[in-house]
């Protein structure tokens, strides 16, 4: 599987775990719209890549990811401007379509958080499975402040992550909270020391490359479909999902590790 050649965006694969990288430090992450579209390229081919079994997003230097780079996009520039209707036009292709592919790839994605995670840097973190944050990573989400309303499925995932209250003075009141604080309030998975936030994430992502891939990326939809299913089309999801991966090899390695008593070795198949 290839993956695109992104400016400001490193994607390799180490292992069973695919790295993806924010890299412009210089601007803190910021992400402009060729990295939009590269991460959203990626993830779709991370979705139906067999060798990946977990995805690590993370960012360069001392910070995750500043938001959007709205400054480069609204820098005077040469020629007409964007036609009256240009961000619903474009944000179903950008940063709309990422979130829902973070949450519905199913791989688990793992997110790891140093310095400012704001707006859009917010978001994937609270869309990735795992997110774990050094202490005083600082989450924030700056659209009030700037005089607009949030995107990136912000006013969604914050009240399902924290609860309305919580989300309302995040969101209009604009309140930041450090990595340790948003780990209290459930935003996060987990938050650690910076030193040893390396260790941490790499921990986690080895025991999941490690697990049976197809059963948590089916357990991963079944969690994110029934927020909005009914209990019987939930039940219905849970025995499809059960009937995928009851046929697996995992699946049999697991039964086979219960009887001999002994640790699973799951391929991932």
């Amino acid at each position: 599987m290839s993956y695109p050649d992104v400016a400001g965006l490193r994607v390799a694969h180490d292992g069973a775990a695919l790295r993806v990288t924010l890299d412009r430090p210089d601007r803190r992450n910021a992400i402009d719209d060729v990295m939009l579209r590269g991460l959203v390229a990626t993830f779709t081919a991370a979705a139906t890549d067999e060798e990946v079994r977990v995805i690590v997003l993370s960012g360069d230097g001392d910070h995750f990811c500043g938001g959007a780079d709205i400054v480069a996009r609204n820098a005077p520039k040469d020629g007409p401007r964007p036609r009256a209707g240009a961000i619903q036009r474009r944000l179903p292709i950008q940063a709309h379509h990422l979130i829902p592919l973070v949450c519905e790839v199913q791989v688990p994605v793992v997110c790891r958080v140093q310095g400012v995670a704001a707006g859009i840097g917010f978001s994937l973190a609270l869309a990735a499975d795992f997110t774990i944050a050094s202490d005083d990573a600082r989450f924030w989400e700056p659209f009030v402040q700037r005089g607009f309303t949030a995107d990136s499925g912000a006013t969604w995932l914050l009240p399902r992550r924290v609860g309305e209250v919580r989300a309302r003075e995040l969101l209009l009141l604009g309140r930041e909270l450090s990595g340790a604080d948003a780990a209290a309030w459930g935003a996060i998975h987990a938050a650690v020391p910076a030193g040893e936030l390396d260790g941490a994430v790499h921990e986690l992502s080895e025991r999941l490359a490690a697990g049976p891939t197809v059963t948590l990326g089916l357990m991963k939809w079944l969690l994110h479909a029934g927020r909005d299913a009914s209990l019987d089309q939930h039940l219905r999801n849970e025995g499809f999902a059960m009937e995928l991966s009851s046929r697996t090899e995992d699946f049999r390695e697991g039964l086979a590790a219960f009887r001999e008593k002994r640790e699973p070795g799951f391929t991932g198949r």
